[in-house]
């Protein structure tokens, strides 16, 4: 992904702290390679929890790598629709409202 369509305030977080920020990917790196999970399924996990937390950004990032790992739009989606239960409608709406601003740039 280019740098132009990464959030402003990630690319500045990036080169201002660069060791940080490596640290950080590591980390997650670490973590998914810590167990048996595909790629896939690591970002549709990853992406439930950003919409557990309603972080919009994290939302967005992970939509985009999930499409990046295989995940289809449908499974995407299904990914958020199974939280109804568990933190609600509403959230779920906005929700989808953030990963579809994903899939709708690349019509999906």
């Amino acid at each position: 992904m280019a740098d132009k369509q990464l959030p402003k305030n990630y690319v500045q977080f990036r080169s201002r702290y660069k060791r940080l920020a490596g640290a950080v990917d590591e980390l997650g790196k670490a973590a998914r390679d810590e167990g048996p999970l595909d790629e896939k399924s690591a970002q549709l996990i990853q992406l439930a929890a950003a919409v557990s937390i309603r972080s919009e950004g994290a939302v967005h990032s992970h939509a985009r790598r999930a499409l990046d790992a295989g995940a289809s739009p449908d499974e995407i989606r299904h990914a958020v629709l199974l939280l109804v239960s568990t933190i609600g409608f509403p959230a779920v709406m906005a929700a989808l409202s953030w990963v579809n601003d994903v899939l709708e740039k690349g019509d999906a």
